[in-house]
């Protein structure tokens, strides 16, 4: 379903929000989810629309991110800024965008999304790999050569990894789709 709302707007809206180094980051992840998108045959105005979402809420206060996402489970009620994705979908409905593809990769870019959902799949390695972050380069580079599949499974891998060895706990969503992508403990 086609959005009823200007990108354009949406842009203003989102940069009202956040501070400029995040909104900075917000457009590298949004042109890289527009070229990932394409380059694994997907609607690229879609990714970019998402990606443009993804961070708005990331820089609110955490009682504005816990009136718009209340926690679902320990690892929100101990992690507030986790809620950032599932606040941002939330922002994006009120600003009138209704595409579900959209909405679900905006909320899931923090948790991961099902391995059929391949918007999301796009915006998360987006958010992990562009190339203002230094990091996970390989990753966006096996995405960028038509290999999404393959780039989201070790983009999960390395998150869950990562957090395994830094002992924070890891959100139930997280570990569904880690499991879900085939990989065991």
């Amino acid at each position: 379903m086609k959005s009823t709302v200007s990108t354009a707007s949406l842009a203003e809206k989102v940069k009202a929000l956040v501070k400029p180094e995040r909104f900075a980051h917000i457009l590298r992840v949004a042109h890289l989810a527009r070229e990932i998108a394409e380059r694994n045959g997907l609607d690229g105005e879609k990714a970019y629309l998402a990606g443009l979402l993804h961070d708005a809420a990331r820089d609110l206060p955490e009682g504005a991110l816990l009136a718009l996402a209340p926690p679902e489970n320990e690892v929100e009620r101990a992690h507030p800024l986790s809620l950032h994705g599932r606040a941002a979908r939330r922002l994006a409905e009120s600003w009138g965008v209704e595409d579900g593809e959209v909405l679900e990769a905006i909320e899931g870019h923090v948790y991961g999304v099902d391995p059929g959902n391949a918007l999301g799949m796009a915006l998360y390695i987006a958010d992990i790999s562009e190339p203002g972050r230094g990091v996970n380069g390989e990753i966006r580079d096996l995405a960028l050569s038509g290999r999404l599949g393959e780039a989201y499974r070790l983009a999960v891998v390395n998150k869950v990894n990562h957090l395994r060895r830094k002992g924070i706990p890891i959100h139930p969503r997280t570990l569904e789709v880690y499991h879900g992508l085939g990989n065991a403990s």
